[in-house]
């Protein structure tokens, strides 16, 4: 496992003949011994026992994937990259945290970079410049969505259905944009629902104060304060309590599955050859998650609303707009699947990113305090409030340099050839990635990149807008993270809350510098190990 301090200056200073072995001799002589045993490699998810099964070193096989790569590579100049294997290319180079060996070769290859995962093509882009031509100059041809063949069918029930699964920003994806935009994250709409939000921010705040100083996961606590908010404003009504009980019951572990799932790489997206077979079973597994542990709770849902139970709220909600369109069931439960697995995971996890770096750094914290302390009068936190919190504002945009929700962004896809940087050619259906991970670490554009130091953004003009290709946590173009604002607000008013209420505590009264920073990444980047914190109420709040 490669830990995140080991990306720093000293990158370029690495042996050759090291670098040779690690990217050239050693995913090659990976395959050709490899044994059907559990032993996890490439992309964290493919078992080795699923690799033997295409792997076997047949000649005529090994020799027609090996002249077709040369051929391929000769008819257009693609950006430099490490030494592609025949069959496999560089699968077995990519590492289980793929973002962190990303950014250690682009040290070594450049800001844009090539590789080849089977017979696909990926182009990485670390660095701001890399990240303008994709996202902006070039993103009308570089903002397709990457759908696995497999779900691809005639009778799919997600392929084109949601802004993530829709293959080309065309008219179809349009439509859902704004359908997502006026209904639930524009100005306007945001406003109608800010006293649920900060309703939902309170509840967690009394569920908290009655654990009465028990130690709390700040990721399981987020994880149901965020479901809420987005059911609410979906449905009107809360899916599940504190407890893990009501109609979502298990919604959390089941969206955390499905964010797993979704990043197993496919050998029938890897290797044409293998078509529409579902070999490793994925298909089947994703779509049970999809249209039936997900689906039930949508379908009780809808069926609560058509027998005309109350809504807890006089607001219109999204189920409603989209039963009044008359959207299908397979519509509304991929479109409800979406905001929930886009929505509560990132959150989450950011939300306890945000709190582990206060946590660690003291300094910060007593000014994050003393700056909310002076500025609330009470003990509840408004949405209002949050533009007197500058600071508060600041680390938070730190946390996010530190530690984007999507490191490499959901991959986009080239929908046709186009020539970027360079000269380079990006050729048709490849995949195309941003390490927003590498580019918030790059010492060209920050001082001290690996320090937790939110005074570099006070008094600056970056935003996460997606306008700064330096500072991209949500993303840019076509495909930027719609709900950035919902996001950005809700998470401010919990720490808010949390400071202003509570002094905080390590476990056990562990030592700060101890705490795990260890990364993992699926779809969203989060701690390897969920941070547990021991909230005990303020004197002064103890009367309330």
């Amino acid at each position: 496992m490669i830990k995140t301090s080991s990306f720093i200056h000293g990158q370029k200073e690495r042996k050759v003949s090291n670098l040779f072995f690690r990217e050239s001799l050693l995913p090659i002589v990976t395959v050709f011994y490899a044994l059907p045993r559990k032993n996890t490699m490439n992309l964290g998810r493919l078992t080795m026992g699923e690799m033997s099964m295409f792997l076997i070193p047949w000649p005529l096989l090994f020799f027609f994937f090996f002249f077709r790569m040369i051929k391929s590579s000769k008819k257009q100049r693609l950006p430099p990259g490490p030494y592609p294997w025949p069959i496999v290319g560089n699968l077995f180079q990519m590492g289980k945290n793929a973002h962190i060996r990303l950014a250690e070769m682009a040290q070594v290859h450049g800001p844009l970079m090539s590789l080849r995962l089977g017979q696909r093509i990926l182009i990485v882009g670390s660095s701001s410049i890399a990240a303008s031509e994709i996202l902006k100059t070039h993103d009308h041809v570089l903002s397709g969505r990457d759908v696995s063949r497999l779900l691809q069918g005639n009778e799919s029930t997600v392929h084109n259905m949601s802004r993530v699964f829709t293959s080309e920003t065309d008219d179809g994806w349009k439509k859902i944009r704004n359908l997502h935009t006026s209904n639930i994250f524009s100005s306007k709409a945001m406003e109608l629902r800010v006293d649920m939000r900060e309703k939902k921010v309170v509840e967690m705040v009394k569920y908290i104060t009655s654990k009465g100083g028990e130690n709390i996961s700040i990721r399981d606590v987020m994880s149901v304060t965020a479901t809420n908010i987005i059911a609410n404003i979906t449905s009107s009504m809360d899916l599940v309590d504190f407890e893990g009980n009501g109609i979502g019951a298990g919604i959390v572990d089941t969206l955390r599955r499905f964010a797993m799932l979704g990043t197993y790489p496919q050998l029938a997206d890897l290797f044409p050859i293998f078509g529409r077979w579902d070999i490793q079973g994925w298909s089947k597994k994703f779509m049970k998650i999809v249209e039936q542990e997900l689906g039930t709770i949508w379908e009780d849902i809808l069926n609560m609303k058509r027998n005309g139970s109350k809504n807890s709220s006089d607001l219109k909600d999204f189920l409603d707009t989209l039963i009044e369109n008359g959207s299908t069931h397979q519509q509304i439960n991929a479109l409800m699947q979406e905001l929930f697995s886009a929505g509560t995971e990132s959150m989450s996890f950011t939300t306890e990113w945000f709190v582990t770096e206060l946590l660690r750094n003291k300094q910060v914290m007593q000014k994050a305090r003393d700056e909310v302390m002076k500025t609330i009068d009470g003990n509840v936190v408004k949405e209002s409030d949050l533009g007197s919190l500058p600071f508060l504002e600041a680390c938070f945009k730190e946390t996010l340099r530190l530690h984007p929700p999507g490191p490499l962004l959901l991959p986009h896809r080239a929908v046709q050839t186009c020539e970027v940087m360079m000269g380079y050619t990006i050729p048709k259906d490849s995949l195309i990635m941003v390490n927003m991970w590498a580019i918030a670490r790059d010492p060209s554009i920050w001082d001290d990149p690996l320090s937790f130091k939110p005074e570099r953004f006070m008094g600056s003009k970056l935003s996460y807008k997606g306008k700064d290709y330096e500072y991209l946590p949500f993303g840019a173009g076509k495909r930027m993270c719609p709900g950035e604002a919902m996001a950005s607000k809700t998470i401010l008013l919990v720490v808010a809350s949390l400071i202003l209420n509570y002094d905080w505590f390590s476990v056990n009264n562990i030592n700060l510098e101890d705490i795990d920073m260890e990364e993992d990444m699926d779809v969203v980047l989060h701690k390897k190990e969920p941070l547990h914190v021991t909230f005990k109420l303020r004197q002064q709040f103890k009367t309330c």
